[in-house]
């Protein structure tokens, strides 16, 4: 059956008839243009239409009833899935390894509904310590106030360490493949064994490894979280975010998820090893409303198209901007997995084969006035808040991004004053390099 056969309609079921082979015939850069694609059957419309709606007509009575009953698999209204999205969600479920996915209007959306999902007032997470900080900022202001607890382990805890605090209202244990900025490499199969074995789901964000660099969910994760923002768009003009549920973890059998595996409508049996993004996607993407704009994710999917070839560049970039810095006097520390020197290469090897990402971060040995000497001096890398962009960018932490922090809590989170964030574009490496060159030169070496 060619593509444009498939009987495709605007009220097809949420999970798209895929239009090419499954996709364990498929590499990922195939699967990459093509998976949760299909053609529209009015207008046979090659690329993914934006279907800018707010609702979809019902067939009739009845079929209303059926759609507000959870009896029909047709769309209601957008809030929580239309065509466009229903794609991409599709397809970074596919290019995860996961049972189904949704995209939502940010990354912070993603990480909120995705932990809103699991736990209620007086319920509590763990977490790794090392985690961006704006993630770290919602744990203890908006989280914090709708009653969850999030509690940091810190990365070199024991495996008794981290059952020790596992409690009987623990709902998941929550980390980032690559946490950003300082480019740890998270051992998600031993957190992955910590968690099951207490019966609680493991939550990775994998944002800045996306799903060419790694897949958790073959490590053993069972929920994956991105800001789509990021590579998996590329190009710097979309906010966005997803959840991928990997559809492996067992609901009931954990006893602690009421909400996924109880009552009449018990959306395990209803749903099987999709339950938890068929409950995200009905009850709590239906009433907190984070919604991403159809037109949006059509951005979104042609980049997801060009990931591999995109990242493979970039992570080449990234491997000389590194390098090549590692050896500056004005340079006082590389934080890049990708060098043999630092602390996470060995774990880099392991779960980033493809390449350790395209964030190198630097530690400049004049301090916070190198730094700005360095910024203001740069002309091709632009100054500003992103990672994932074509564009290469670089941004001073200790003065924006974790400015709200006291001097001693930035050093406990392993913010010096002389960190500068570089997110590596698609730029020539010799043109990125002539311009960090100029920034470092006006950084200059501290004198004794």
């Amino acid at each position: 059956m060619t593509p444009d056969q498939y009987p495709v309609t605007m009220s097809e079921h949420p999970a798209p008839v895929p239009e090419q082979p499954a996709p364990e015939a498929l590499d990922f850069a195939t699967r990459q243009i093509h998976a949760g694609a299909v053609v529209d059957s009015q207008t046979k419309a090659r690329v993914t239409p934006i279907y800018q709606t707010a609702g979809y007509v019902f067939d009739d009575f009845d079929d209303g009833e059926d759609r507000f009953a959870g009896r029909s698999g047709f769309r209601a209204y957008s809030r929580n899935e239309n065509p466009t999205n229903a794609v991409a969600g599709q397809r970074l479920a596919d290019l995860e390894g996961g049972v189904d996915g949704i995209v939502v209007s940010s990354g912070q959306a993603a990480i909120a509904v995705a932990l809103f999902a699991l736990a209620e007032t007086g319920d509590h997470i763990l977490a790794t310590s090392s985690l961006y900080e704006g993630t770290r900022d919602m744990f203890k202001g908006s989280l914090r106030r709708q009653g969850l607890t999030i509690e940091y382990v810190p990365d070199d805890a024991t495996d008794e360490e981290w059952t020790a605090r596992i409690t009987d209202r623990t709902k998941a244990i929550y980390t980032e493949t690559i946490p950003n900025p300082l480019n740890q490499v998270a051992d998600l199969e031993r957190l992955a064994r910590i968690a099951h074995a207490a019966g609680i789901p493991l939550v990775v964000d994998s944002t800045v490894a996306t799903p060419y660099l790694c897949r958790p969910i073959e490590w053993g994760a069972d929920i994956v979280i991105h800001s789509t923002s990021k590579w998996l768009a590329g190009h710097g003009s979309v906010i966005g975010g997803a959840i991928v549920d990997g559809g492996r973890f067992d609901w009931k059998a954990s006893g602690r998820f009421p909400q996924l595996s109880e009552g009449p409508t018990s959306f395990v049996d209803r749903f099987g090893a999709g339950a938890y993004l068929a409950y995200l996607r009905s009850v709590v993407v239906l009433e907190y409303g984070p919604t991403v704009a159809a037109n949006s994710t059509f951005l979104l999917l042609h980049g997801i198209e060009t990931l591999s070839v995109r990242l493979a560049q970039q992570v080449a970039n990234s491997q000389e901007v590194a390098e090549a810095l590692s050896i500056r006097p004005e340079v006082k520390a590389v934080l890049y997995p990708g060098l043999p020197s630092d602390p996470f290469h060995e774990r880099a090897k392991k779960y980033l084969p493809n390449g350790a990402g395209a964030v190198v971060t630097i530690d400049l040995a004049g301090g916070r006035e190198a730094a700005r000497r360095f910024i203001d001096a740069l002309r091709l890398v632009s100054p500003m808040t992103h990672i994932g962009d074509v564009r290469s960018m670089a941004i001073h932490l200790g003065s924006t991004i974790h400015a709200k922090l006291t001097d001693e809590e930035k050093l406990a989170a392993g913010i010096t004053p002389g960190l500068v964030r570089l997110s590596i574009g698609l730029e020539s490496a010799r043109d990125i390099l002539a311009d960090l060159d100029r920034g470092l030169l006006a950084a200059g070496v501290p004198t004794a």
